[in-house]
């Protein structure tokens, strides 16, 4: 049996994200007979910017993707930090350079997850995914939510928490906050869970 094709695509300014990709492709990569690989989006700042934010240098043993290559892959998990309830703009010129795909609809049936990082509570840790799924919508990809499965680690209320109902999220505050174990956990989980729903839609694809 071939390998499930799952890419883990993200955009990471702080690392905060970064952080919650590699737990997403650690908890698919437990399923068997699945493949998860790291990808991050092309930076759309320069390094005159990047400096004067004081932005660590990108992770150097993760590849930028191209939007062709997303062709590749079976499933999809995007993670992104958020900008005023959207996801950010470096994300959205990528799905922007995907004008090909859905011209031809290359992508509809395929399940995504969503996972992201806000500032705080008010930034977004629904907003950030509802918003995005316009983008998986239009191109015809299956939304893959959590819903309540990862159990009582969404119903925690002795310490802050990301996510939601929509995926895994943390949150960075001032940018010293990392994500927690429990995020992380989650992280794992909702990695875990697309992989599952992914293999099981390749095995058995969707009636044409």
């Amino acid at each position: 049996m071939a390998a499930t094709k799952l890419y883990v695509v993200y955009y990471s300014l702080y690392r905060h994200v970064e952080i919650m990709a590699r737990e997403v492709q650690r908890g698919a990569n437990s399923v068997q007979d699945v493949e998860a690989t790291l990808w991050q989006v092309p930076e759309t700042l320069s390094n005159t910017i990047l400096q004067k934010m004081n932005a660590p240098a990108k992770a150097a043993d993760v590849p930028e993707i191209r939007p062709e290559q997303l062709l590749e892959a079976d499933g999809f998990l995007f993670g992104f930090p958020s900008r005023f309830g959207v996801m950010a703009a470096q994300f959205k010129a990528f799905f922007d350079a995907t004008n090909d795909l859905w011209e031809h609809q290359a992508l509809a049936g395929k399940p995504a997850g969503i996972f992201w990082s806000t500032g705080f509570h008010g930034g977004g840790q629904e907003l950030t995914a509802l918003t995005a799924i316009t983008q998986l919508a239009h191109h015809g990809m299956i939304f893959v939510p959590l819903g309540y499965t990862f159990g009582s680690g969404m119903f925690e209320m002795n310490q802050v928490k990301g996510g939601s109902s929509y995926g895994a999220g943390t949150y960075a505050a001032d940018g010293s906050r990392e994500p927690t174990e429990l995020e992380l956990q989650q992280a794992f989980y909702q990695g875990k869970y697309v992989a599952e729903i992914t293999k099981k839609l390749k095995n058995k694809p969707l009636a044409s």
